[in-house]
């Protein structure tokens, strides 16, 4: 889609994108209908913006507001062929008549307790001819005379044409078929997201401080390696899976973000060798707080992860928050909303901490409504 197509649609956060979704189809499920009756979605974005990731975690919520099974299917249109989605044709049994195998993809179970959710990724990169199969799919629930069950829900995914990637636009009488989102960088909702899933805390604690360089794609530019969610992703893998230093590191890493980034995080790595340790501050043997901007955000980011580790150790909670306290009010106030985001209903086991509730008594204003 061009910009002036993009105009006359919402522009969401994955986390917004997610409740959307999510609140809508389990209403549907919870009603005793079935998510067929609802249209299918589109959803637009830059390339590593979080499309997949969206549409996994709605299909996680699901799951949880409505009690059934969630079974994802992921197909990558960009590496089918038509044949692939209609299956192959064969002769019937008195060989009069051709009939079609059916495909892989549509091997769903149709049973109450499961809801299926096929998400079409890269619809937009396809070859015409996978994308008129597609299309059929996600207006009509069917190809050929293969019908997906009723407890299916369509979701689509690609880049648009001001992405410089391979991409085709979309015809208006087909667009007009299909509930179209667009995705927005947004680090607030990715920070939620990355503390939940593990992403290695100094990722989290850089990019604490470069909002900026979460969403490095510019479609203008040439460059192979840059700085997206998913290529942020894919650093921290490198972090939690090897073990290895940053320094050691560094190549790999240049090669997910570019070297300019890489070059710049490498930097602001360092100052982790200048924290005092997490465990001690937790046990209440750490008084003194830095005051050095990169240490602040290096040191809430490896906070929030020892948190994560450890959140059914109240009292180290408490411990933490009191020295949380000693921070300049901004930087509490990042480290009580990283704290609230560790999982689902943790704001309500902190509010039972008395360092806590007087945290949030002197600077809870701050949170805007979040206590």
């Amino acid at each position: 889609m061009s910009n002036d197509e993009m105009r006359n649609i919402p522009t969401l956060s994955a986390e917004k994108t997610v409740k959307q979704l999510s609140d809508a189809y389990s209403a549907v499920i919870n009603g005793g209908m079935a998510p067929s009756v609802l249209p299918s979605v589109m959803l637009w974005g830059a390339p590593g913006i979080g499309k997949s990731q969206a549409v996994r975690q709605a299909a996680e919520h699901i799951e949880k507001n409505t009690g059934k099974r969630v079974v994802v299917t992921d197909v990558r249109l960009l590496l089918f062929n038509p044949i692939d989605l209609r299956g192959i044709p064969t002769a019937n049994e008195d060989k009069t008549l051709a009939i079609w195998l059916k495909p892989q993809i549509f091997r769903m179970d149709g049973s109450d307790g499961v809801v299926n959710i096929l998400f079409l990724d890269e619809i937009s990169a396809a070859p015409q001819s996978v994308q008129a199969a597609a299309y059929q799919i996600a207006l009509d629930h069917t190809v050929g005379e293969h019908k997906l069950p009723d407890n299916c829900i369509v979701i689509a995914a690609g880049n648009r044409v001001t992405d410089k990637s391979v991409a085709y636009k979309m015809p208006k009488a087909l667009a007009n078929r299909l509930c179209h989102i667009e995705l927005e960088s947004n680090f607030e909702s990715w920070r939620k997201w990355a503390i939940a899933k593990g992403i290695n805390e100094k990722v989290i604690g850089f990019l604490s401080a470069r909002n900026d360089l979460l969403m490095g794609f510019d479609a203008s530019r040439d460059e192979l390696a840059f700085s997206t969610p998913r290529s942020w992703e894919m650093v921290s893998r490198l972090m939690n899976c090897t073990g290895m230093s940053m320094e050691k590191l560094y190549p790999l890493i240049a090669g997910c973000i570019g070297s300019g980034v890489a070059a710049e995080f490498r930097t602001w790595c360092r100052v982790y060798g200048s924290l005092p340790a997490t465990e001690d501050i937790f046990k209440g043997k750490v008084a003194t707080v830095p005051t050095d901007t990169d240490a602040l955000y290096a040191l809430i980011s490896s906070m929030t992860v020892y948190a994560g580790e450890h959140r059914d150790d109240m009292a180290g909670m408490a411990n933490s928050i009191r020295y949380g306290m000693k921070m300049p009010a901004d930087f509490s106030t990042v480290l009580m909303k990283n704290y609230m985001a560790i999982e689902d209903g943790y704001r309500e086991k902190l509010m039972r901490i008395p360092e806590f509730m007087a945290w949030a008594k002197t600077k809870g204003r701050l949170l805007n409504g979040s206590v």
